[in-house]
């Protein structure tokens, strides 16, 4: 029997704000954590990106809303991008309410948030780093709220969270209602759920198989420096619709769709730095088909609402086959089929077979086209469209013009021939990128760890391994990493999930991809990603632990 969101018995306000927005039925997550929370019950909701979790904890939080003095309400997300996006749902979502509603997030002055705070706020939804700034500094009183939100959970694992959280956790009543939000559910996050939350009741959405059976998932090896070169062939063979392509940054989401745009392939990049206007603006020309690309990060495709996406493509494989799962749902869905395409580098092959592992389905090792098939393939292109322009009889002038030069004494096929020539023209514009061939698999490389275990201890602590300094003055203990030198040490308070989270949020880079940190009294070494080295560098002036300032060089 279908639910509808009018048998929740929500409060009218509320059903306003859901009729206006066209919602009618209850997603899975939403069916089965509504009824749940509004109930008071401590509640762990584990599904998969775009299910509608947003709408699973505000819609109960609001409907319980009362206009007092107090924060009513904390949600803690991983990322600014996450917060913002959550807090304009809250907003949209009670704005028949008048409830005040403040995001709260690091990389932004103090005085306009504590501003907002000291003036009054029912809801608070902030990053763990600049939440737990703003209680230390006395400016957010949390010892009322009555409900607390954990939105992506393993996210905030990844990126060295997690002890923060529970510092939050630990300063919020007792009596509040926990909800628990999370993809994933390793033994740290578990842990976490058995010290704060009390007999948790959890609701599971299952992973959509048919996402599975209908997407034709498969790769191509091509070495790292060539994955833009190769992702144009591949734009020149496949027949795309419209296509989704994830990376992971901020800056790569940009610079891949100006290298689109550049080579004639209509794209636009999707990431935090949007409002959510221009966001709005992008989706409507891809809805229109006025766009045919679009290139986002793992965190601004969440809850994108976009249907009949023919490919996605993995500009990298993500560090979590989790994540692998949820890109690949944008495609064959509503029962068509969908394709799957990853850039895979050499050194990425360990993260393949895990996802091979969790999906439980080989993915298709594919060779690119070569030259070859590329010019056969315009050609092929060429003569279709001559085809079709001869079955519609639409070119009276062009066939009169064609009339004059032969009577001027050219040969007819002369003069066909002359201008397929001119209707080629534009292929000089598109030169075929040059792509270097991946002779050995890197059999003999150091693997890199993956996202699941990636800097952590045997049984997942999540807390991030200490090693030895490597003899090699800038070397690291792993293939393709980079050490670089912090100014700070143990006597300065540093922590590991402190140097995880600040340069993961200022430097825009996953917190998973961070490699082995090793703390000394007035020094300390981390592992970076040699792809990502110039991106952390860029940044220097911004790090910050607390009150203490530090920076980063080669070691």
């Amino acid at each position: 029997m279908t639910t509808e969101f009018t048998s929740l018995n929500l409060r009218p306000e509320l059903m306003q704000a859901i009729t206006e927005l066209g919602y009618t039925e209850p997603t899975p997550i939403q069916e089965g954590m509504i009824p749940l929370m509004l109930t008071g019950v401590d509640v762990i909701g584990q599904a998969q990106t775009g299910t509608g979790k947003t709408a699973a904890f505000a819609f109960p939080i609001l409907n319980n809303f009362t206009h007092e003095r107090h924060v009513q309400s904390l949600i803690l997300a991983p990322t600014r991008e996450l917060a913002l996006q959550v807090a304009d749902s809250i907003i949209e979502y009670g704005k028949h309410l008048n409830v005040r509603v403040l995001a709260v997030y690091g990389g932004q002055p103090y005085g306009p948030q504590i501003s907002s705070l000291n003036r009054g706020v029912d809801i608070v939804v902030g990053t763990p780093g600049r939440l737990l700034d703003l209680i230390e500094r006395k400016a957010l009183n949390i010892k009322h709220v009555r409900v607390v939100v954990l939105d992506e959970a393993d996210e905030m694992l990844n990126m060295g969270f997690i002890e923060d959280v529970e510092k939050i956790l630990s300063e919020t009543p007792a009596e509040r209602q926990t909800a628990l939000f999370s993809a994933t559910l390793p033994a740290r996050i578990r842990s976490l759920a058995s010290r704060f939350m009390r007999d948790p009741q959890a609701v599971t959405i299952k992973r959509d198989t048919l996402t599975l059976t209908t997407t034709e998932q498969r790769y191509y090896l091509v070495h790292e420096n060539d994955k833009t070169n190769a992702l144009t062939r591949l734009f020149e063979i496949e027949p795309i619709h419209s296509a989704l392509i994830f990376a992971r940054t901020r800056a790569e989401t940009s610079q891949l769709a100006n290298e689109l745009v550049v080579r004639g392939i209509p794209a636009e990049a999707i990431h935090g730095d949007l409002d959510q206007q221009a966001r709005e603006r992008v989706l409507g020309r891809f809805r229109a088909n006025q766009l045919k690309v679009l290139v986002a990060t793992d965190v601004a495709a969440r809850g994108l609402d976009i249907e009949d996406i023919s490919h996605v493509f993995n500009y990298h494989l993500p560090d979590d086959a989790e994540v692998y799962i949820h890109r690949i749902g944008r495609t064959g869905r509503a029962g068509k089929t969908g394709i799957a395409i990853t850039l895979l580098s050499p050194r990425e092959k360990r993260r393949l077979r895990e996802v091979e592992a969790l999906t439980k389905q080989n993915i298709t090792k594919m060779e690119l086209p070569t030259i070859e098939d590329i010019t056969r393939h315009r050609e092929a292109q060429v003569v279709e469209n001559m085809k079709i322009w001869l079955g519609r009889g639409r070119y009276k002038r062009e066939l009169e013009m064609a009339q004059q030069l032969v009577e001027a004494g050219y040969e007819p096929l002369n003069i066909a021939a002359a201008a397929l020539k001119l209707a080629r023209g534009d292929e000089k514009q598109r030169p075929i990128a040059e792509i270097a061939d991946v002779k050995v698999e890197a059999k003999h490389e150091a693997p890199r760890k993956s996202g699941k275990d990636f800097g952590r201890g045997q049984h997942g602590s999540g807390k991030r391994e200490f090693v030895r300094s490597s003899n090699r003055r800038g070397g690291s203990h792993e293939e393709g990493m980079i050490r670089l030198k912090i100014n700070k040490g143990k006597a300065n308070g540093i922590r590991p999930n402190d140097i995880v989270g600040t340069i993961a949020f200022h430097a825009n880079i996953p917190g998973h991809v961070i490699g082995k940190i090793r703390i000394e009294d007035k020094l300390t070494y981390v592992d970076i990603p040699e792809d990502l080295v110039d991106q952390v560098l860029k940044h220097n002036g911004n790090y910050n632990v607390g009150k203490e300032k530090f920076s980063l060089q080669k070691a």
